[in-house]
Parts: structure tokens; sequence; C-alpha cells
């Protein structure tokens, strides 16, 4: 008794040079981005619905207009015309990204657009502008997956660090991620929603999404600017939990719907900000234009 395994192979010719004359390279590779990034998205939407509401979900940092705006920018600039043709690995790594997109686990279609982000940037960056539209599809996996896989791994340290500041900065005393609250009626708790991490990663993308957006060539004074955009989001959620940890009251109105839109409504302001006076001469040229 034995068995035979057959080889995986690459497609066969005729399908590649009917594939090759009907959609260019880019047009493949964006095609996969909009059902990867698509799927994931509808993901986090369900996610955010059944642990608040609509008003909530559409508000929320998560789904906010710097996601929106690297999905637009990254598939846009992927799509660009060129000639260039399709290669039968393509298919290859398009049936893998298809079987990760298809199964009922939506986190899977973010590790989907990484490993084709990763695929573009070492075996198809002969477009520069498809690089450039990879970089921030892979940038925007950042706060849509992989920060909140690290947070999964090191919560305790994360929420202490913010625990911390916001203590040092009420004068209160902390015990892990507790906070006295300032008017001494009890504890405040740091939980992870309230984490920096995830505003973190998402002023990298920001500063990803323009950068690239707007062909910017990145140098040593790039690497100041984004540390200066994560640390004005940081600076501004800390703030935001100090105010909570004054007293009850404060904590009922800073945690409102509308006190996290308006908190939200800073943060981005703040990442275009420093952004845009990172990328000052490419952005005022193309006005000027």
């Amino acid at each position: 008794m034995h068995s035979t395994t057959a080889p995986v192979s690459a497609p066969d010719r005729p399908t590649l040079t009917a594939l090759s004359k009907s959609i260019t390279r880019n047009e493949f590779f964006a095609a996969l981005y909009v059902l990867g990034c698509a799927n994931g998205m509808l993901g986090r939407v369900i996610q955010s619905v059944q642990f608040s509401d609509w008003e909530g979900a559409i508000t929320g940092i998560d789904i906010n207009v710097i996601v929106l705006l690297a999905c637009f920018a990254g598939i846009f600039m992927v799509i660009e015309k060129d000639p260039e043709r399709l290669r039968s690995r393509d298919l290859v790594v398009a049936a893998l990204f298809l079987v990760f997109v298809s199964l009922p686990i939506f986190p899977l279609s973010w590790v989907a657009v990484t490993g084709l982000s990763f695929y573009i940037l070492l075996f198809a960056n002969a477009n520069a502008d498809r690089v450039r539209g990879a970089l921030i599809l892979l940038a925007l996996t950042a706060p849509m997956l992989w920060s909140r896989l690290l947070f999964q791994i090191f919560a305790k340290p994360i929420l202490d660090i913010d625990a911390t500041l916001v203590s040092l900065l009420l004068g209160t005393d902390r015990t892990g991620n507790m906070v006295r609250f300032l008017d001494n009626s009890g504890y405040m708790v740091v939980l992870p929603p309230c984490s920096s991490l995830a505003n973190m990663s998402l002023a990298l993308l920001c500063w990803v999404t323009i950068t690239q957006w707007v062909r910017h060539q990145w140098g040593a004074t790039d690497v100041i600017c984004a540390v200066l955009a994560c640390l004005s989001v940081i600076t501004v959620n800390v703030t935001r939990i100090s105010l909570m940890g004054l007293s009850h009251s404060h904590y009922e109105y800073v945690h409102s719907t509308w006190g996290d839109l308006v908190t939200n409504s800073i943060m981005l302001a703040l990442m275009v900000a420093v952004t845009v006076l990172g990328a000052r001469r490419e952005i005022f040229s193309r006005v000027a234009a």
C-alpha cells in the first residue's frame, strides 16, 4: 500500500497568458489588497459593534480617518498604471492570500496583507509607486493587528507605564494599573482600550501614509518627526486619563462618547501637523503646482 502526493506547481501558461492580457500586475495586486482590507475592516466593525454601539464604533479610534486614508492611499498608489505583466509566482502568492482571507477569522486578512506587502517589497519592487503603496498598507497592519498582539504579550508592563505616568501627573499613588483618584474617592483602572500603544501605531501609520503618498524621501530628520508624532499622542492620552482621574464625575464626562471624540480629534490634528511639518517641502510643492 502506498500513496503519492502531487507536487504544487505554478499555474499553467494559458492561464497566466489569459490573466496577463486582462489585468496588469498593479491591478492584480490592488484587487487583492481591496479584498484583504475590506474583509479585515469588516471584522473590526463587527467587533466594535459587539463591544459598543454603532455610535461608538464609528467615532472610535480604531475605525477612523487615518485608517481609511491609509487604505485609499495605499491601494491608489499600487493601482497606478503600469505595463508590467503578471508572473507565475504572483498567482501562487495570490492563492495563499485567498486562503487566509477566505478563512472565517477576520484577523487573518491582515496577516495576508502583511505577507503580500513583504512579497511586493522584496520580489516585486520594480515599480516605485507600488513599493510606496505596499509600505503604507504594511504600516496599516500595525494598528489593525500587530500592536494588539504585542499588547496581549506585554499587557502588564504597557499598562503599568501608562498608570505610572498618570500617577506622576496627578500626584497620587498607584497599584499596578490602578491609580487613586485625586479626590481620594477610590481607584481608577487603566484598561487596555486606554493604552497609548494603539495610538502610537496610528501615529506611525499617519506618518508613513502621508510621507509616502506625497513621495517624500525619508531622511534622518524623519525619525525625529515620527518620534514627535508618537510623543504627541502619548501626551494627549496620558492627559486624558489624568483628567479622568480627578474624580468619578470627571471620569464619566471624559470617558463618554463625545469625550473620546474630542480626544481623538486632538490626536488626529497633532499627528497630521507633525507629519505635514516633516514633509512640508513635497506637500507645498504639490499645492503650488
